[in-house]
């Protein structure tokens, strides 16, 4: 295990084999090619974060908005899916970039430009979709709260049963 020091997370320990590379890096941040992918539990969360192995500073909060918006259908170029390598049996992970503002209301997400990370090859890459369907400052916290509604609702009419 390595040890990182962080801006938003103080001291972080890692395995630099789960580390993804994103050769070109995200856009704005070309010289932190390395990430490794953070959550607290990986198979109930909806937001991680993507902590750069380069720099300390730089850390992006991801959310699966397919938990809030199961219809999310972001169409991407096969190539840039190809640079990704071999798919095999495991899909590929596609997660959105989150502002969270001090005043949370007005959080948002970028529909337009899915984070695409294959496990299988540790290569990810931000990715500008070609259907002309989503915002680049798509306003969730409303959609959030729907979710937890709808979610509040199934649990009360299984426990009612």
């Amino acid at each position: 295990m390595e040890k990182l020091l962080t801006k938003h997370f103080g001291e972080i320990s890692f395995d630099p084999a789960r580390i993804i590379i994103f050769p070109d890096g995200i856009p704005g941040f070309p010289n932190s090619k390395r990430y490794m992918l953070m959550s607290e539990n990986e198979d109930e969360d909806m937001f991680f974060w993507l902590q750069s192995v380069d720099d300390g500073d730089v850390a992006f909060t991801l959310m699966d908005v397919y938990k809030v918006l199961p219809d999310y259908d972001p169409q991407v170029d096969r190539v840039e899916i190809d640079e990704l390598g071999e798919l095999d049996d495991t899909p590929l992970l596609i997660y959105n970039i989150v502002v969270i503002p001090e005043y949370v209301r007005h959080m948002r997400v970028n529909l337009r430009a899915p984070v695409v990370m294959n496990l299988n090859t540790g290569l990810g890459k931000q990715m500008i979709c070609t259907n002309d369907d989503y915002s680049i400052r798509f306003m969730i916290f409303e959609e959030l709260e729907r979710a937890k509604k709808k979610l509040a609702n199934e649990k009360n009419a299984g426990t009612d049963a």
